[in-house]
């Protein structure tokens, strides 16, 4: 692990607005129609947050980029 700890924060945000840029959330808005579902957001220290997103089966995940592409190459490691 990298140190990285949600601590109170929720895993989704209810300021999503705020954490989002426009693309992303017409992107997340988008693939929401097709079964896909924001799972949590990454806010590690002064960084940009990540929005993590996966299918409706939670077989595949992706991140979403701040163009509102959904990467699928990325490097999130997931805690079991």
């Amino acid at each position: 692990m990298d140190g990285e700890n949600r601590g109170a924060s929720k895993p989704v945000p209810d300021n999503l607005n705020q954490v989002l840029n426009e693309l992303q959330m017409m992107a997340l808005r988008r693939i929401e129609s097709f079964g896909w579902e924001l799972r949590f957001v990454r806010r590690p220290s002064l960084k940009q947050p990540i929005p993590v997103v996966s299918n409706a089966e939670g077989t595949t995940i992706g991140v979403l980029e701040e163009d509102g592409r959904v990467n699928l190459e990325h490097d999130v490691r997931l805690r079991r």
